[in-house]
């Protein structure tokens, strides 16, 4: 549900993105919710939508250049104002200068003053978002403690499908109302959560792991610590962190490691969620020199690794919660139903291979939602930062 955005003050920055038409709509949700929304813009942007526009719809003068008219337009002022820094959308070359600390424009003498949150929505082609440089630029600006609202995936302008888009701006409005809404409804609880894959170890240059980048657990331990819990990420082998204050990360690599971690923190633990893609058979025996190619083929032999959550679901008290995931591409409701009782879970989400735009890697997901005695829930395809709102709105609704 939308919260009142009453007396906050927004700084929308538009830069050169086909998608900055989505910003009029954003602009709108934005101050009729309340807020009060001030307009930069990069001079390109001007090209896809006009200063006249914003201007009218936010109720402001519109500023696109740090001096205009022979007058100089205060960008610390502007950043000092702003309870939210908003980038929305950011192309690719705004992106390198906020990561790089360029100041040619309006948005970068702006952002580079911002003494508030910044929120980045990125638009761009799909080659574009993956190049290494892109997530390089990434990397950057979250671990200066920005926040990146991840991008949707669909067509793009080029006409190729995949991930790129900008945000939906219903998306990231609720994203900012969920912001500025002042929840403590885990408050003096504590969370352990596992995210990520795990890998086994085959002799000491491979092992077996699968495509898990931990993205959804990591935004359900930072939705957890916004409100108000203590929070342990248990985190397997991927490139993702959380850059988040309240988020203390415990690095693992093996199921067995995690199994470790996770024992040590159950006992005094309320909440357990084991969102972690953890490799269900291990090599038996591990080389301990690079196995050689041969002529003929190879057989390994695997045995099954700890089961984690079955493990510490055999020990969980009355008093604790335990939610888990369940990632099929077949039979999906019957399996998940079996591991809600299979695995003593309170509540297991469920996801499918099958629903495009969910599962591993992308940085969104298609939810249902099971508990016992309950009819599941299903939730559209959103952001994992928006499925991590609905998991962690339906287990305080449980709790």
């Amino acid at each position: 549900m939308l919260q009142d955005l009453k007396g906050k003050k927004v700084l929308l920055a538009i830069t050169g993105s086909i998608a900055a038409y989505k910003s009029a709509a954003l602009c709108r949700s934005l101050v009729k919710l309340g807020a009060d929304v001030k307009v930069i813009m990069t001079p390109s942007a001007t090209k896809f939508i006009s200063a006249l526009t914003m201007a009218t719809l936010s109720k402001h003068d519109v500023h696109t250049e740090v001096v205009s008219n022979e007058s100089w337009n205060n960008h610390v002022k502007l950043g000092l104002w702003a309870d939210i820094m908003l980038v929305a959308p950011c192309t690719a070359t705004t992106l390198a200068k906020m990561a790089n600390g360029i100041a040619d424009n309006m948005v970068v003498a702006c952002y580079l003053s911002a003494k508030c949150p910044v929120w980045v929505a990125p638009a761009m082609d799909l080659d574009m978002w993956l190049h290494g440089s892109t997530k390089h630029n990434l990397k950057l600006l979250q671990s200066f403690g920005n926040h990146i609202i991840p991008v949707g995936y669909g067509e793009l302008a080029s006409g190729l499908v995949g991930d790129g888009r900008m945000a939906e701006s219903e998306d990231i409005v609720e994203s900012l109302s969920g912001l500025f809404q002042k929840k403590n409804d885990l408050g003096n609880r504590k969370v352990i959560i596992t995210a990520g894959p795990t890998q086994e170890d085959l002799d000491p240059v491979r092992f077996i792991s699968n495509r898990s980048s931990g993205k959804m657990g990591i935004a359900i331990a930072e939705e957890c610590a916004d409100r108000g819990a203590e929070v342990v990420l248990v985190l397997g082998p991927t490139s993702q962190r959380s850059h988040h204050i309240g988020v203390t990360t415990e690095h693992v690599r093996s199921a067995q490691e995690m199994y470790e971690a996770m024992n040590a923190h159950h006992g005094t633990s309320d909440i357990s969620i084991f969102a972690a893609a953890v490799v269900d058979y291990c090599p038996a025996s591990v080389a301990n020199k690079k196995i050689k190619k041969k002529d003929d083929d190879m057989a390994i032999a695997l045995e099954r690794t700890i089961d984690i959550a079955a493990t510490l679901g055999k020990s969980k008290s009355d008093k604790q919660v335990h939610v888990g995931f369940a990632l099929e591409t077949n039979d999906e409701m019957k399996h998940a139903q079996g591991k809600l009782t299979r695995k003593n879970f309170d509540l297991v989400i469920l996801n499918s291979l099958r629903d495009q735009g969910a599962g591993f890697q992308g940085d969104t997901n298609k939810v249902t939602i099971l508990k016992h005695n309950s009819e599941p829930i299903q939730y559209p395809l959103k952001s994992k930062r928006l499925v991590a709102v609905d998991i962690i709105d339906e287990l305080v609704g449980f709790l």
